[in-house]
């Protein structure tokens, strides 16, 4: 089991603290997804002029950065900000070249008014002009179960615009069982041949809460996180499990002191029931 944990979790660490800290609780790898408050983390020394610096003490640690996730939308109706998110995409393929890294994780969107059917050839469109770049870096796109396309048959119209190998999916295991009902084995049956990510939280309905529900340490909320894994187990998963503590979005949440050990614990006890 390769166990990770994003950055959205641990904003006010830099560095050297990010990486002692995977180190001490014993994480295989680091998924960026921002770094000291800067989401487009390609901007800073740390992943351009000082990058061969930051190489290295990865190397020492012996982690690995498994994904970086970025801000792409695979649909929009506005050319320029497709053209930002070529770009973004070329500045993130660089990085998976220089750290190894096979996935950028990516977004659907959220579609608003447009019709599902007119939002689909949007994103044919997008990935029309996304694909070839990603195939130039070697890398690939995983679109993660979220916002518009959370629920599994719609991430599959995205998945059947393409035969590229190059766009996979992220499951986040959180979002569809709670925010659309969705059980985690018609998940798997519909997308488990291309899910090579995954993203790990817990949570419990709470009307009062702005999304309707809380987010929990690990085990404290009601996600059938025990079956999710040994669904994962027994057909064969070996990619990251990786714990997204969304402790940017939600500062009310434990601090990452907390939770991201706590994370550490709990699967390997999960592991072994």
């Amino acid at each position: 089991m390769k166990l990770a944990f994003t950055t959205l979790g641990c904003p006010e660490w830099n560095l050297d603290t990010i990486i002692s800290k995977a180190v001490e609780f014993d994480y295989d790898g680091v998924d960026f997804r921002g770094y000291l408050g800067e989401m487009e983390i390609y901007k800073l020394p740390e992943f351009s002029s000082d990058i061969e610096t930051t190489k290295r003490k990865f190397n020492e640690a012996d982690l690995e950065i498994p994904c970086f996730s970025s801000s792409i939308r695979l649909f929009t109706t506005s050319n320029k900000e497709l053209e930002s998110f070529k770009e973004e995409l070329r500045q993130y393929g660089r990085l998976c070249q220089e750290f190894n890294t096979p996935f950028i994780r990516v977004f659907g969107g959220g579609i608003g008014e447009i019709s599902r059917a007119e939002a689909i050839d949007f994103v044919k469109n997008n990935l029309a002009e996304l694909l070839p770049i990603a195939e130039q870096y070697g890398v690939t796109l995983i679109l993660e179960t979220h916002d518009s396309w959370t629920k599994c048959e719609y991430v599959e119209n995205i998945l059947r615009l393409t035969d590229s190998k190059h766009v996979q999916v992220l499951w986040d295991i959180h979002h569809p069982y709670r925010t659309e009902g969705e059980q985690p084995e018609k998940t798997w049956e519909l997308l488990g041949d291309r899910i090579k990510y995954t993203h790990w939280k817990d949570s419990y309905p709470d009307e009062t809460a702005p999304r309707g529900y809380q987010l929990c340490l690990m085990g404290e909320g009601d996600i059938p996180l025990k079956r999710i894994l040994h669904l994962l187990k027994q057909n064969g998963y070996e990619g990251y499990y990786t714990l997204e503590w969304e402790k940017v979005w939600c500062p009310e949440i434990e601090e990452p002191e907390v939770a991201i050990p706590q994370y550490i614990q709990f699967m390997k006890q999960l592991k072994e029931e």
